[in-house]
């Protein structure tokens, strides 16, 4: 089993990076080459496990990818009516992103398919988005788990008899659920709607609008509304997407591991280059603001095919300590997948943090709010665990303790406990840290590129 060895940090952390494409687009730049017409060239992907689900499965899917240079891919799209039925499961890993986005398309064809992934996927639960799913037409199957109700992988989809769209209004604002079911509209008749208490990360609907589809969000005009409304009405379009040549942004999410390394160690001054920051995704930047007010700026703005990039500069100021934070409401969707580390920074603020409202914690690679409460105990700091979130004792800047912890096979809880440990008197251990290598391969070279002491054993 691989695991990271952590030094703590004798001196500021310095320097400049770039962090793997941002995956979230990279799913969604894959598969819409996938469903076009003609040659797309996508740049800039991560070269992460995740991606290479996707990619894997649009393979067996008789879509043909050519690789043409790092993080870069060419694919002869096969328009929306071109897949074809595989030869074997579709292998999604430990990817919720694959496995949900894919049940979506999968819904819609003509021939049987069975999606799978690893244990820590099927665990996962699936009736959130097999229910919408079903209700447009489409029949999938799951298998009954531990929580009566639920469903998990691995799904079998058989051929519906016809498709048409639905008014999905859901309780919680997942990005998966609504491009699964945003995606399946693209062969359903009439309009879909997908309404959402909060916008979740819009890269499925910002992609489609670039490509043609007649994609209408509620924030569109503005001012912005709550809740939120995604609508794809299909009235008159051709059902046809064209090819695309796509350069996939940094990750704002693996970006935001870097940054709080340098957080965490006075003095420090880290620049990365070329960061998404879709504003359903910047809510890791407010909440620095809470924690370190100006540490973190942004240089360079501009847009790229629809989604806004900059540089990120991280200041750590030399003796100033880190604030409390309340992360609730629409906090907590814009900055979900970053709670766990910034949960775990918190343990170094002085004062109580609290999140609250992200529930949705619950139902990633690992049951997150059990697991970031894990962490920070190992290291020495109180966390009270609640149904929605969590609740963080801060100890200033005092010291924390080494630990030995594992990482529930969670790459965000892996990451956040190498963050952590920077901090530490002495010598921490991370165990099963190569779930990292889903979202951000090189992360322990890049890391001690900026100057942490970082190695991996196996």
């Amino acid at each position: 089993m691989e695991s990271f060895l952590i030094d703590p940090a004798k001196a500021p952390l310095a320097g400049e990076a770039r962090v793997p494409g941002d995956k979230s687009i990279g799913h969604r730049a894959v598969l819409f080459a996938g469903l076009g017409n003609g040659q797309s060239v996508i740049s800039g992907l991560s070269g992460g496990q995740d991606n290479q689900r996707t990619v894997e499965a649009l393979t067996a899917l008789g879509i043909e990818v050519h690789p043409a240079g790092p993080g870069r891919l060419k694919i002869e799209g096969r328009g929306l009516f071109g897949l074809r039925a595989p030869e074997r499961d579709l292998d999604c890993g430990n990817s919720g992103t694959s496995i949900r986005l894919l049940s979506g398309v999968l819904s819609a064809q003509r021939f049987s398919s069975r999606l799978c992934g690893d244990r820590y996927l099927n665990a996962r639960p699936m009736r959130r988005v097999v229910n919408p799913l079903s209700r447009m037409g489409g029949v999938l199957y799951g298998v009954p788990g531990a929580k009566e109700g639920d469903l998990y992988p691995p799904l079998s989809i058989d051929p519906a008899q016809s498709l048409h769209g639905i008014r999905h209004e859901s309780h919680i604002a997942s990005a998966q659920v609504k491009s699964a079911v945003l995606l399946c509209s693209l062969w359903a008749e009439g309009v879909t709607e997908v309404v959402e208490p909060t916008r979740s990360r819009d890269h499925t609907e910002r992609m489609l609008r670039a490509l043609g589809a007649p994609i209408f969000t509620s924030d569109d005009t503005p001012p912005p509304s709550m809740p939120a409304l995604s609508r794809l009405s299909p009235s008159g379009w051709k059902r046809e997407l064209p090819a695309v040549a796509l350069e996939v942004p940094g990750d704002l999410s693996s970006a935001a591991f870097l940054l709080g390394a340098a957080l965490l160690v006075p003095g420090s001054r880290v620049v990365l280059s070329g960061v998404g920051l879709n504003r359903s995704r910047t809510g890791v930047l407010d909440a620095f603001e809470q924690l370190c007010p100006g540490a973190v700026t942004v240089h360079e703005r501009r847009e790229v095919q629809g989604e806004e990039i900059g540089d990120l500069h991280m200041i750590a100021p030399p003796d100033q300590g880190l604030r409390p934070m309340r992360i609730d409401g629409t906090l907590s969707v814009r900055a979900l997948d970053e709670l766990p580390l910034l949960a775990a920074l918190s343990g170094l603020a002085l004062g109580e943090t609290v999140i609250a409202g992200a529930k949705e914690l619950r139902v990633k690679e690992s049951d997150r709010i059990v697991a970031t409460c894990a962490l920070l105990r190992a290291f020495g700091v109180e966390c009270e665990e609640r149904p929605d979130g969590l609740v963080v004792q801060g100890r200033g800047r005092g010291p924390l303790r080494a630990a030995r912890v594992d990482s529930f096979g969670d790459h965000r809880i892996a990451m956040a406990g190498a963050v952590l440990a920077l901090a530490a008197p002495s010598q921490s251990r991370i165990e099963d840290t190569a779930n990292v290598n889903t979202s951000f391969p090189g992360f322990v070279g890049t890391l001690y590129s900026l100057g942490a002491r970082i190695h991996i054993v196996r």
